[in-house]
């Protein structure tokens, strides 16, 4: 079997642009990079904040953007006019189911409650076998360090498998984490193994 082939990502990440300039400068190198692979950004269809850069930064370089946006955030979020192609939905459930049929993988960068709860979603979904797509995290200037230390908790308490680390990949660099996922091999682990 050879490497993942991926011709869409979808990318989580904040309508807000944080505190910190690298959030703009990294999600800009993202989009970029998807370009230059020639990778389908697959996003929330905003034009504010860090899901602005990553799109722009796509666009810019030559890339294809898909954005999918509830009519309810197209006022608040801006919706992005300048796409490839735009969808209106209904609902965020809406939002987030045709998101993920237009990916391969996915990936969070930092953002709020609603980028974590979007790929806490996917990745609910790859440990109940719903999909076999990777999940990721661009760990930008050790943004998820305490996401991770949670997650790590939840396994020392016995609510999560230890061998569901291994279901998501974590790079700080844009370039390391689009290599990992490409060579993406998915591990199926039984949900229902040790808890019956």
């Amino acid at each position: 079997m050879g490497e993942l082939e991926i011709q869409s990502l979808a990318v989580f990440c904040g309508s807000s642009a944080g505190k910190d300039p690298v959030y703009i400068e990294q999600a800009t190198a993202f989009g970029k990079l998807l370009a230059e692979n020639e990778i389908t950004l697959v996003y929330g269809g905003a034009q504010v904040g860090c899901m602005g850069a990553v799109a722009n930064a796509c666009l810019q370089a030559g890339g294809r953007v898909i954005g999918v946006i509830p009519k309810k955030l197209q006022n608040v979020e801006i919706a992005h006019d300048k796409l490839s192609e735009l969808y209106v939905v209904d609902t965020m459930h809406e939002r987030k189911a045709l998101m993920a049929e237009h990916a391969d993988a996915f990936v969070a960068l930092p953002g709020g409650a609603g980028t974590l709860e979007e790929w806490f979603e996917v990745f609910t979904w790859i440990q109940l076998d719903y999909h076999q797509k990777p999940c990721s995290l661009l760990n930008v200037a050790d943004f998820f360090n305490p996401l991770l230390a949670m997650l790590d908790h939840t396994i020392e308490q016995g609510f999560m498998a230890e061998a569901y680390r291994d279901l998501f990949i974590v790079e700080k660099e844009p370039q390391a984490l689009l290599e990992r996922l490409k060579g993406y091999r998915h591990q199926h682990v039984s949900k229902w193994t040790e808890n019956g």
